[in-house]
């Protein structure tokens, strides 16, 4: 198995003595190139933590993460952030679009931040494939709340990152919009190769998986292909 995100005996405490609470409690997952998970659990459970913890966004109590081959927990903040712009896409329930840029230059921020072009091609591939056309000379005001989430897609792409995560990046969307960003999510994986991890708490999301994680109290308690939306309501009731 060809894995790219690697988390071994991963814990997360917040607070101290009696006050202290283990959001992760010695959490051990890999996730395989070139393929879409979802992971999903009760509120509280720690799915975000593990999320922000294998993204570099924090750091774990103990354990170790690796991406890509690298071990990141004993980077200097200086070495993460470079890691995170080089290998790493994001796509956040709130688009955290620049308001002042066009579609265009929101999409290929993340290569003018690292000093790089973009490759035309693979621009008007992605451009075409989140169907934003028409679209790219406008800014975020001028667009729906559905092609501002695509203009985000698209640039947590463009980088070819070598993993997209996706913190419920459904959550402020309506039903049409969610479907064709899940849609695109699972394009960018068959058609281009990514490899994406998300968030949700939307059994319809995580139906577009190939596998759903579930955690509980911190640890994972479910692991396997994620199936159709109904057996994930029946699987999240069994856990709950």
């Amino acid at each position: 198995m060809d894995s790219i995100v690697t988390a071994t005996d991963v814990t997360r405490r917040y607070g101290e003595g009696a006050a202290a609470v283990d959001a992760l409690a010695g959490v051990s997952v890999e996730f395989e190139r070139g393929r879409y998970s979802a992971i999903m659990g009760p509120s509280g459970s720690g799915k975000s933590t593990l999320m922000h913890i294998l993204a570099g966004l924090d750091r774990p109590t103990s354990g170790s993460v690796q991406i890509d081959g690298v071990e990141i927990t004993g980077l200097d903040d200086a070495d993460l952030t470079k890691l995170r712009r080089d290998k790493l896409g994001f796509i956040f329930q709130f688009f955290n679009l620049i308001p002042v840029l066009t579609a265009r230059e929101n999409i290929v921020l993340p290569l003018s931040i690292a000093g790089r072009e973009a490759e035309p091609a693979h621009l008007d591939q992605l451009v075409e494939t989140v169907g934003l056309q028409d679209r790219l000379t406008h800014r975020p005001a001028e667009l729906s709340g559905g092609q501002q989430q695509r203009v985000a897609v698209a640039r947590a792409l463009v980088s070819r990152p070598a993993v997209v995560f996706a913190d419920e990046p459904t959550g402020n969307l309506d039903s049409k919009a969610s479907e064709e960003l899940l849609r695109m999510l699972r394009g960018s994986v068959d058609e281009l190769g990514q490899t994406v991890v998300m968030v949700t708490h939307d059994p319809e999301a995580a139906a577009y998986a190939d596998r759903l994680l579930v955690l509980r109290d911190g640890l994972v308690v479910h692991d396997a292909a994620a199936g159709t939306a109904d057996e994930v309501i029946e699987l999240m009731k069994a856990v709950a």
